[in-house]
Formats: C-alpha cells, structure tokens, sequence
C-alpha cells in the first residue's frame, strides 16, 4: 500500500463525482424525484463511471466508499484523504454547473431542487429514522462492493454493473425516505448551492453514510471474509 497518490486519481475522482451529481441529480431535479428514472439514472451513472475511470481510481466518487477501503487496508490514509477531497471538489463543480443549467432554462421562479437530500416534512421521516435509512443503505452498498471487488470474488468485470444495480436497488426505497444519499460528497455540493434547510440537514448526510461504511468494512471482513487473499 503506497503512502504517495497518483494526480490522475484524483482527477478520475473530480470527473467521475461530477458526473454523477450532474446528471443524476440532475435527473432528480428534472422530474422531481420520480422514483424509477432518479434510482436509474444513480446506477446507471456508476455503471458507466465503473468502466471508464475504474481502471484509474477504482471508480470510488463517494468519501463512504474510500472509508472503508482505507479501514480495510485497501488504501492508505493519505489516499484517502486526495479522494474525499477530490470527491468533494467535483460535487461541488457538478453542482455548480448543475444550477448554472437549470438557471438558463428556466426563466422564472428560483431553483429549489438540485436533488438534493432532507427529512421532515418532505418527505416525511425524522432525524432518526433518516440516520437508521442511510446507515442501512450505505452499509448495503458499501458492503456489496467490497464483496464484488474482493480478490476472491468472481464477480470480475460485471462488478461494476452489480455495483450499479445496487445503487439503483437502495435509491428505490430510499428516494422517498430521504432522496437517497449513501455518499456524503453527492449530499454535500447540492446542498452547499441550494443552501438553507438542504445546509442545515447535510450533517447527517456526511455521518450516516460514513458510519454505514464503517460498519460494512468491519462486517465484510470479520464476517464474509472480503479481505481473505
């Protein structure tokens, strides 16, 4: 495991973490939130990113992810550290071109969705029942690409695609939960351009996710065994 970190990782991360904020939740804004094209348009994102930037960063976008691949020695802490920030940079970026879009095309009326996350009263779940959402879904998640891209899984290169249909699979239920994030950095740039309640919510957004991640690294390895040689 190298303690130095490769530039075009992190460049990989910024495009692939741009993408997926623009155009799935772009998707998101666009028809606002229906279920089916929103949860698609999740995993069909990861799926394309998979293939293109996998071979390069491993195609993480999502600071829940690097977590648990750092806990599990997968990559260094200093790796970590260049992909959230690298995450975080181009969620920010496809939000802000995101707004910038939806901005040129609609003339009236300000912009309210930048498929963003929340609980309460839209849609109607409390601060702890959106933590327990996100928890369990990110733990689904995480826990499912660990096991895909274990060295002894079979998946080979159809992980991406069950990785991409999980995504889709947790957005199902989730979206109307919480609007599904299961990735802290998807969470952050929307909220940071939408601003007010979206802002104020984004904490548990950023915790939850993580401590999905966190559980699901320790489950895989203690008990499925994801880091066995």
């Amino acid at each position: 495991m190298k303690n130095s970190f490769d530039w075009k990782k992190a460049v990989a991360e910024v495009f692939g973490t741009f993408v997926l904020v623009f155009v799935a939740c772009g998707v998101a804004a666009l028809t606002g939130g229906s279920l089916v094209p929103t949860a698609l348009s999740f995993g069909l994102v990861i799926v394309a990113m998979a293939y293109v930037i996998g071979p390069i960063s491993g195609c993480h976008i999502n600071p829940a992810v690097s977590l648990a691949f750092a806990l599990n020695k997968r990559i260094s802490w200093i790796e970590f550290l260049w992909y959230v920030i690298a995450q975080f940079v181009g969620a920010i970026i496809g939000a802000a071109v995101l707004l910038f879009v939806l901005n040129s095309v609609v003339n009236s009326g300000e912009i309210i969705s930048l498929g963003q996350n929340g609980f309460g009263e839209a849609p109607n779940v409390s601060v702890w029942g959106a933590l327990v959402v996100e928890i369990i879904l990110t733990f689904i998640f995480v826990l499912t690409i660990l096991a895909v891209t274990s060295k002894k899984s079979a998946a080979g290169k159809k992980a991406g695609i069950i990785i991409g249909l999980t995504l889709t699979l947790v957005h199902l239920i989730g979206i109307g939960l919480t609007g599904t994030s299961v990735n802290p950095a998807r969470s952050f740039g929307p909220a940071l351009l939408i601003g007010g309640d979206a802002l104020a919510q984004v904490w548990l957004f950023i915790v939850a996710p993580l401590v999905g991640a966190a559980l699901a690294a320790v489950f895989g390895k203690l008990v499925i065994n994801t880091e066995a040689d």
